[in-house]
């Protein structure tokens, strides 16, 4: 999945050192376009953070998905991580609660994509 980005170093930055993403390839392949993948896991998923190259593109950053939650994250480790995006002033939209397929929060990544952070835990009654 592709993610339009404004910068690369930027956008590595945030999702490695706020998201506690994997950055699993950088390679140049202009002056002005780089192939960059990030990963939330084991690399089964991966992300393409792509630098915007025209105006249009430009106006899509933060906004891929019409104000929408947009990305969903799934996590063995849901206090931990929502711990880690309070600890980074990452905004929370919506604040953890229990639904019947585990926690869920909504936040806004860097650019202000929304995202659910949800919590693979089983709920017991």
């Amino acid at each position: 999945m592709a993610l339009v980005v404004d910068d690369y170093d930027r956008a590595i930055g945030y999702y490695t050192q706020v998201l506690g993403f994997t950055l699993v390839h950088d390679e140049v392949l202009s002056e002005t376009k780089r192939w960059v993948l990030v990963s939330p896991g084991d690399g089964s998923c991966q992300l393409l953070l792509a630098k915007a190259a025209s105006t249009i593109q430009e106006q899509a950053i933060g906004n891929q998905s019409g104000g929408r939650v947009f990305l969903f994250l799934h996590t063995n480790t849901f206090d931990e991580d929502h711990a880690r995006l309070l600890a980074h002033q990452v905004e929370i939209v919506r604040p953890p609660e229990v639904m019947p397929y585990g926690k869920v929060l909504v936040f806004k990544d860097l650019y202000g994509n929304l995202w659910d952070l949800i919590g693979k835990e089983v709920i017991q009654d």
